[in-house]
């Protein structure tokens, strides 16, 4: 009989020998209760839209097949939002795209519970959300030119220098962003804390495979909790948009 092998998601690694792998992630996961609120949400909507987080190990896995799209071997330009926090932007945004599919990543479930409920009031029929890490998912879920947008609004900054190297958005990310983009595809972001701005906007920049910078506000994103907290402390919010070449 051949060994049980993990699986292969990050925060499930072990090296040959069996030990769990510590690993520098962008995120942490927080508390996983559910208000009343967050539990119908999730009783309501969670089989049809979350993706299970041990799907992703079957050689098998497609994520057009989790959109129920017809006919099945048709698959829909596909949109990935990097952490969604409570779907504020996401639902509004697709339910404007319902020709899209789009992929909410994010790690945190009270988080998705209320998402949930904010896409289902949006009337967006086109969310699938998945709690695995978003640079894993998009090196091993989503294939070269496989991509139309990814939405990156306010991540986190990890503020403090010592935590720099936990931020999403360094080369080797910017590499892997730029080869999943279609040609012309669009990736955007935007953060209320300059020095990151400036961070995003020079990684950016250095890559070759994408163009761009700094732009106006994007009219169509929702104004979130994230960016309402920003203003309220003072930070002003940057918006950045970049293309594949």
């Amino acid at each position: 009989m051949e060994p049980h092998l993990p699986p292969a998601r990050p925060h499930q690694r072990f090296t040959d020998d069996g030990r769990r792998i510590r690993e520098v992630l962008t995120y942490s996961r927080r508390g996983s209760r559910f208000t009343p609120r967050q539990q119908q949400a999730w009783d309501a909507h969670a089989d049809a839209w979350v993706i299970p987080d041990d799907a992703v190990d079957d050689p098998a896995f497609r994520l057009a097949d989790w959109f129920g799209r017809r006919p099945a071997d048709v698959s829909a330009p596909l949109i990935v939002e990097i952490g969604c926090g409570v779907g504020e932007a996401t639902g509004p945004l697709a339910a404007a795209r319902p020709d899209h599919d789009v992929l909410a990543l994010e790690v945190w479930r009270p988080g998705v519970a209320d998402s949930l409920g904010n896409v289902a009031a949006a009337g967006a029929q086109n969310v699938r959300f998945l709690g695995v890490d978003a640079v894993w998912s998009l090196e091993h879920l989503v294939g070269p030119e496989g991509l139309a947008e990814l939405w990156t609004f306010f991540p986190d900054p990890w503020p403090k220098t010592r935590h720099h190297k936990r931020r999403l958005v360094t080369p080797d990310f910017a590499r892997l962003v730029a080869d999943r983009l279609a040609r012309g595809g669009v990736w955007r972001l935007a953060t209320d804390w300059p020095a990151y701005a400036d961070r995003m906007r020079a990684v950016l920049d250095a890559e070759p495979g994408l163009e761009g910078g700094v732009t106006p506000r994007w009219a169509e994103r929702p104004s979130t909790r994230f960016e309402r907290r920003g203003l309220e402390a003072g930070r002003p919010i940057t918006d950045l948009t970049y293309r594949r070449r």
